[in-house]
């Protein structure tokens, strides 16, 4: 069943092991989890090298769905408890979703009188 309620997906790719620190901030802004994805880093600001090879710093990539009346408080909380601010630590952004399935807890139907 697809639910066409207003949600928000905030993508937050941050340093490898900073994750936790994502979740902890979205859930005390209101969301209710996410999803931790490993990935790899190719910015500006990520060349580091090893004996002369170049290595390609591992990042988290942290999927969040949200109800788009909390999305300006739980990316507020993940700039600010992520120190997102500061170059290099990591990007986050919001997708509008067009409809979401399999998170009808999140969706309650107002009863009928």
């Amino acid at each position: 069943m697809e639910l066409h309620i207003p949600f928000d997906l905030i993508v937050t790719i941050v340093n490898k092991g900073s994750s936790e620190i994502i979740i902890k901030a979205s859930k005390s802004a209101g969301a209710e989890g996410g999803t931790i994805i490993p990935g790899r880093g190719t910015g500006i600001r990520e060349k580091k090298m090893l004996w002369g090879i170049p290595i390609e710093p591992e990042k988290d990539i942290i999927l969040t769905i949200v109800p788009q009346e909390k999305t300006q408080a739980i990316l507020t909380a993940i700039v600010e408890q992520g120190n997102l601010n500061k170059p290099g630590t990591g990007i986050a952004f919001v997708l509008e979703l067009k409809s979401v399935a399999g998170i009808c807890h999140m969706c309650q139907e107002p009863a009928l009188s």
